[in-house]
């Protein structure tokens, strides 16, 4: 069952955006979370990830500082919160799945279509 991410839009540089990842029929709380993003012409990019066991995070260096990921249980939800936004990081942004986290795409299952990010003036 694909994940479903949504929140994406166009915000201008140095603004906000929050991610949300849902899923329909499992629990994430048992998964490890990661959110991938994809620009035009380059490759997939491991952005952030939240662990299953104990909501330990990883970060890669282009955002760290300016995005956190989150968990709500209650919700099912798996969020990234995205401030300081610059036009580098406009990407489809993918949320999926993993019984292992990591950064490693092919680890992860349930792929969705994404949501789109645009950061301009």
């Amino acid at each position: 069952v694909p994940l479903v991410a949504s929140g994406g839009g166009l915000a201008q540089p140095g603004g906000s955006l929050r991610l949300s990842c849902v899923a329909s029929g499992f629990s994430l709380d048992y998964y490890a979370i990661g959110w991938f993003r994809q620009a035009p012409g380059k490759a997939r990019e491991g952005v952030s990830c939240i662990s299953s066991s104990d909501d330990s995070t990883y970060y890669a260096d282009s955002v760290k500082g300016r995005f956190t990921v989150s968990r709500d249980i209650t919700k099912n939800t798996v969020y990234l919160q995205m401030n300081s936004l610059k036009p580098e990081d406009a990407a489809r942004y993918y949320c999926a799945a993993s019984p292992f986290g990591g950064t490693n795409a092919a680890a992860y299952n349930n792929w969705g279509q994404g949501t789109q990010v645009t950061v301009s003036s």
